[in-house]
């Protein structure tokens, strides 16, 4: 009787164990689609009988440059596969100085023009049109790289095309011009405690930290097997050029009459990599400054770059340097993105001169220091550091706030100028208190940020670099971080450029963005978007003052017949956005802020925190009794990152801490069960014998 009694209460704890697991998520079906299994860049609906994608047929971008401005179009093609009324919703990456000021949105035979709207408006006039079974699209943006792009009332069968276009002006350093394009992006780390109620269709919920989350996470999956990239780009440079290249993935090149048309050498590319595409004048070509204009409603807007003196035969910084190396070595660093850092911080280790200190921070869910303090540069300490960085994995959260702290806040040496160097892929929810943790904590220290990995987040390495009045470097693949470094390291050698001024034309009342120019480094130029009071006489010139290694230098630049280009009253609104975006982040007007972003971003048509594209059909085509039901879309891995690395941590995760458990206690059970069949099968011989 004692033996039935306790196999029974035997049987009672596995079967109590087995209703515990039924309050996990039942596992899909092998057949079924789900946003963490979708083809990248399809657009998932969500219908009534489950999951199904909306195929993409295309995705085009062309590009067409001129002088320093770009004007970049993004045609996205889908099908609506199911066979119910669709809302389709797909969060998608562009440059973090991005204009955009257009959309259009064709579905089936019908063409729809975005127009700009205040937010609030659009989205009301967006879900007005929804509801009533009108067509409609609706752009928003998230984040200065990162945008959301919604489509209503797509009917089964129907072909969906979206444009977006934006204008974007180009980055000139070390002698050549360069333009990126993002393909897709590093899932953003989520800290912070849930909140009750979520905004958007994100793997993460809202939190404390990052009141947003659930709109800039959008699934991400390890492979797609029919959506594709074709890019052409067509490059008037203004001058000869020695090289013009796709860093990172093969292009053909043809040129007629000076100006060179570019494209993919395989026009059905994985979005898996940013795309860069890179051009250098011929040495006697190379610009000492350029001028660009155009004139809206009577208005002059200027676009002008001034490279300062070369520096190459400058000798470096006397005063001895104190060099702080911060790596991320969170899950998002897992694979290429770790050998990358790992590789940089080496070089740069190996670079140090005797006099110099340094230190290595490594971060990921903790913060680790090689020292407490700053180390002298000596032979015994390099080897330990390398050692150190060596052994580095990625694994974790991305909690980059206590290791910037420690660096900030580590007491400076007043015989050293001390310079961090932080390292990582800015794969984080919350860049904005970054960015003010550095300027309130700066000091006299400088700032440089190297981004790493096929897909970084460029607004965060562009604008901690800025804060921390320093520069910022991309490095995308392990063949470039020697090279890439090596700038670097040329630019931490020599002093910054620093007090630059304008002085304009008298009788000339100028609205100039950056307000104030920030400290350059060697091959960088002093670039300024500028509208004026009225236009330039002829014979006008803008002075640019500054300090330099030699000590003072004067730049003039001839301002009266200056390139007509098309995009620079945008780009200048553009910079005026950003600029009073970081007042606001600084506790400035709210109000009044608020108020000038909406008044540059209405008159220059363009997307804003504040502002949204919105296009709506006038006629109703869903019946009113049929559903409509919305999904979310996924994006593709950065090339050679992990999703397991990455989404197997809480604050990053979807479902996978559920998995392991409900595994492990899937585990115990059927342990649980072989004890009480051999304890049944020895308890059975017992008795017989």
């Amino acid at each position: 009787m004692q033996t039935i009694k306790s196999d029974l209460r035997s049987w009672l704890w596995i079967l109590a164990l087995l209703f515990v697991l039924q309050a996990f998520p039942e596992p899909v079906s092998a057949n079924e689609a789900t946003p963490g299994a979708a083809q990248a860049g399809s657009l998932l609906w969500r219908m009534e009988q489950g999951y199904a994608t909306a195929t993409t047929l295309n995705t085009d971008v062309r590009m067409d440059i001129s002088g320093l401005v770009a004007r970049v179009k993004v045609r996205q093609e889908f099908r609506n596969e199911g066979g119910e009324w669709v809302e389709g919703i797909y969060v998608f990456p562009l440059p973090d100085k991005a204009a955009v000021d257009r959309m259009r949105l064709h579905i089936g035979d019908r063409f729809i023009e975005g127009e700009i709207r205040e937010k609030e408006q659009a989205k009301k006039e967006y879900e007005q049109a929804r509801q009533s079974g009108r067509k409609a699209s609706l752009v928003q943006q998230q984040r200065a790289n990162l945008f959301t792009t919604s489509v209503a009332n797509v009917a089964p069968g129907e072909r969906v095309v979206v444009e977006i276009e934006y204008l974007e002006d180009l980055r000139y350093e070390d002698g050549r011009f360069s333009i990126r394009f993002p393909m897709t992006l590093t899932p953003r780390y989520i800290p912070g405690q849930a909140l009750p109620d979520k905004q958007g269709n994100g793997w993460s919920a809202d939190t404390d930290q990052v009141a947003d989350a659930s709109l800039i996470t959008p699934p991400q999956v390890s492979r797609s097997s029919n959506h594709k990239i074709s890019l052409n780009a067509h490059v008037n440079a203004g001058m000869p050029l020695k090289i013009i290249a796709s860093r990172y993935h093969p292009v053909s090149v043809s040129e007629k009459e000076g100006q060179y048309t570019v494209a993919l050498s395989d026009q059905k590319t994985i979005m898996n990599h940013d795309f860069e595409l890179v051009w250098q004048p011929v040495p006697s070509a190379e610009p000492r400054a350029m001028a660009f204009t155009e004139t809206i409603d009577g208005k002059p807007y200027h676009l002008l770059m001034v490279m300062p003196p070369d520096q190459e035969d400058a000798s470096p910084a006397q005063m001895p340097r104190e060099t702080i190396f911060i790596v991320d070595t969170s899950g998002s660093m897992h694979g290429v993105s770790m050998s990358q850092a790992k590789r940089a911080v080496d070089l740069a280790i190996k670079a140090l001169q005797p006099g110099d200190l340094f230190n290595v921070i490594e971060f990921n869910s903790y913060t680790t220091a090689l020292s407490p303090h700053s180390m002298p540069a000596s032979a015994s300490n390099v080897a330990t550091a390398l050692n150190f960085v060596q052994k580095l994995q990625a694994d974790g959260g991305t909690e980059m706030r206590p290791a910037l702290k420690l660096a900030l806040s580590t007491p400076a040496q007043e015989s050293h100028l001390r310079q961090i160097v932080f390292i990582t892929d800015g794969s984080v929810g919350y860049e904005d208190q970054m960015f003010s943790m550095i300027e309130q904590r700066l000091g006299a220290a400088r700032l440089f940020t190297v981004g790493i990995g096929s897909a970084p987040n460029s607004l965060f390495m562009r604008k901690a670099a800025e804060a921390g009045r320093g520069s910022y470097t991309l490095i995308s693949a392990l063949h470039e971080v020697s090279e890439k470094m090596e700038a670097l390291f040329r630019k931490l050698e020599h002093p910054q450029v620093t007090d630059i001024n304008m002085h304009w034309p008298s009788g000339v009342i100028v609205d100039s963005y950056p307000a104030t120019v920030p400290d350059l480094y060697l091959g960088e130029p002093v670039l300024v978007k500028v509208r004026a009071s009225n236009k330039f006489r002829r014979g006008d010139e803008v002075r640019i003052t500054g300090n330099s290694v030699a000590g003072a230098w004067t730049a003039d630049l001839v301002l009266d017949v200056p390139v007509q280009s098309e995009g620079v009253a945008a780009l200048w609104a553009r910079a005026r956005i950003g600029e009073l975006m970081d007042q606001e982040r600084r506790g400035g007007n709210a109000e009044a802020l608020r108020a000038g972003i909406l008044e540059a971003a209405l008159t220059h048509h363009l997307v804003s925190k504040y502002t949204s594209l919105i296009a709506v059909d006038k006629t109703p085509v869903r019946p009113a009794g049929d559903p409509l039901s919305s999904e979310q879309v996924p994006n593709l891995m950065p090339y050679g990152q992990s999703a397991n690395a990455i989404f197997g941590f809480p604050a990053t995760a979807t479902s996978a801490p559920a998995m392991r458990i409900m595994g492990a206690a899937w585990l115990l059970a059927a342990f649980l069960f072989m004890v009480m069949l051999r304890t049944g099968r020895r308890r059975s011989r017992g008795r017989r014998a």
